[in-house]
């Protein structure tokens, strides 16, 4: 079957493309890409007058929960909440139970994405045993068997001998690692970010300097081992800053910033709220400046959601109790568009890293819409209201730290190998 989408506005960063432009779709791939007003042959035709065309969201750092925690999300729901956010491929972390660092875990987790997901999944392999820090994984069977990255996400691999050794083997097999940038021992006991609204709540703060140092030992491994490291959940102005240095010096280093990272301080927390507790913690509002001239400047080169689902039972508790970690796919997209709205990011560099530059950094063959093109695609009203209610949402988490608020952009389809998946 042959689809003729007419009349959408275009956004293809990639190609440079940014205006109207119609798309012919056949056989799950591109076929055309033609100025509007043209004829196609033999096409069901799909009017998406006055809306987005893009193409489809690359979110490199997703938590699907499935297999072990499938009561936080399986990958069935996973999947759906990404088509509804816009997201056709997802890349998913190794925390997993078991965990993901052998190749039967790899291949039951695409077995299980075959059979019941609705976009692409890819997953990432663990660096070490059983998330550990101490032995490596066989990253050569991870990559044969689908892994697409390395991380041991969600923990800190401590030890710099190992690391150092991840670097190396992971080079050789050309992965890149994945790291969670956080002293464990600065970092100790710590809830939220450390300053003044710690203080208030009398919560036990992790300092910047956790983050940055981490950071900055992971950059200089990459530069002795000559490996692609790529920096998780960037949270801090130093961050920022060393990354920039890093790149400067030829260093194969990306990095990636969350949508509430970019939007939210840890005066979000409030008095308790769990929903707004994650790792990194959310800092403060010139960290927030940063992160955002760090996309704007092309130092931070992707958005990522971290998307991490939990129940009510890791949520509703103490605070200094609560699982860290917050959804976010379906919400990403109104939450980015609120940088757009107040003119700190161009929608065409939103667009630009969730799409082109992930693809790049996971070595995917997505993110673009040129001819012959895989037909992944999301259309979008970028100015329709909504109200955020994770009650209504395809995840089967409610951690939202946006519920209640009022956006804009709604994802109206969404195309998967061409197959309308939303």
């Amino acid at each position: 079957m042959r689809l003729h989408i007419k009349n959408g506005f275009l956004i293809d960063p990639k190609n440079k493309r940014d205006g109207r432009f119609d798309l012919v779709i056949c056989d799950g791939c591109v076929e055309d890409v033609l100025p509007p007003g043209q004829k196609v042959a033999e096409a069901d035709i799909i009017d998406v007058s006055g809306l987005i065309v893009s193409p489809g969201f690359i979110d490199l750092h997703t938590h699907l929960r499935e297999p072990g925690f499938e009561y936080k999300e399986t990958i069935q729901t996973g999947t759906r909440a990404a088509a509804a956010g816009g997201f056709t491929s997802v890349c998913c972390m190794a925390n997993t139970y078991p965990v993901n660092d052998n190749a039967s875990v790899t291949q039951d987790i695409l077995k299980i994405a075959q059979e019941s997901g609705c976009v692409n999944v890819y997953p990432i392999g663990a660096v070490t045993v059983g998330l550990k820090g101490e032995r490596l994984t066989p990253m050569g069977e991870l990559k044969e068997a689908g892994c697409v990255a390395l991380s041991d996400d969600g923990q800190t691999i401590a030890n710099s001998q190992v690391m150092r050794l991840a670097m190396e083997y992971a080079k050789s097999f050309s992965l890149p690692i994945i790291s969670h940038a956080i002293d464990p021992v600065l970092a100790g006991e710590g809830v939220m970010n450390e300053g003044l609204t710690s203080t208030r709540l009398g919560l036990l703060g992790i300092p910047h300097a956790a983050e940055d140092m981490m950071i900055a030992r992971d950059i200089y491994l990459a530069k002795l081992t000559g490996a692609s490291l790529h920096i998780a959940h960037l949270s801090t102005r130093e961050g920022v800053n060393l990354i920039k240095r890093a790149k400067e010096e030829g260093v194969a280093v990306t990095a990636e910033v969350t949508p509430h990272h970019l939007t939210l301080t840890d005066q979000a927390v409030g008095d308790y709220n769990t929903s707004a507790k994650m790792a990194p913690p959310l800092r403060n509002s010139e960290d927030q400046e940063a992160l955002i001239e760090g996309v704007k400047s092309g130092i931070i080169d992707a958005i990522a959601t971290d998307h991490a689902p939990h129940g009510v039972m890791d949520k509703e508790i103490e605070f200094d109790q609560a699982a860290s970690g917050v959804i976010g796919l379906e919400t990403a997209l109104s939450i980015l568009l609120q940088l757009f709205e107040n003119k700190s990011l161009s929608i065409n560099r939103i667009i630009e890293l969730l799409t082109v530059n992930p693809a790049r950094i996971a070595g995917l063959k997505r993110g673009s819409l040129e001819k012959g093109a895989m037909a992944d695609l999301v259309i979008f009203n970028p100015k329709e209201e909504w109200e955020i209610d994770p009650s209504k949402f395809y995840s089967k988490s409610r951690n939202s730290p946006f519920t209640g608020m009022k956006v804009r952009g709604v994802v109206t389809h969404t195309f998967v190998s061409g197959k309308r998946v939303l």
